[in-house]
């Protein structure tokens, strides 16, 4: 992997983690409810017997949340690299709603290994995920496409 491909996945990663945290943060707020991927991952770090201040476990869940991210769109374009999805709107609805999936099995298990039950809407939770992450996958893609085409464009200019 060039050095072009590996930052255009942070940017890519970065925009989409940032689009459905936004989305998590708006849903949080107009249901008055606790969505935020970030805090709950903050509160099962502050109950793990990790030697670090609060600040600095608050600090470690948003970059946990932001490497999820990365790990997500790296997959992405592992997939689309090798042809398996073509970039279109339809597989990033696929590739969202596979990220649904993945994003609540991963949210049940990390509840149950940190034996950690927060006062919150469960049902309401895993569907606002579930939608964040349609949303995550659409910004991932569209990103990945516009980024792609202006190296593209860069290149065929260069020559």
């Amino acid at each position: 992997m060039d050095f072009y491909t590996f930052f255009q996945i942070i940017i890519v990663s970065l925009l989409a983690t940032s689009a459905m945290t936004l989305f998590s943060y708006t849903m949080s707020a107009s249901f008055r409810e606790l969505f935020k991927e970030p805090v709950l991952l903050s509160f099962i770090l502050i109950k793990t017997n990790l030697e670090l201040s609060v600040h600095t476990k608050k600090y470690l869940a948003w970059l946990l949340h932001y490497l999820i991210g990365f790990i997500f769109v790296l997959a992405y374009h592992i997939i689309w690299l090798y042809n398996i999805l073509y970039i279109s709107i339809i597989s990033a609805l696929l590739l969202g709603v596979l990220s649904g999936i993945i994003g609540i099995i991963g949210w049940v298990l990390i509840f149950k290994i940190a034996d950690y039950q927060p006062k919150i809407d469960f049902k309401g939770y895993y569907i606002q995920l579930f939608f964040a992450h349609i949303i995550f996958a659409i910004v991932a893609t569209t990103a990945y496409y516009l980024l792609s085409t202006i190296s593209l464009l860069a290149n065929a200019l260069a020559y």
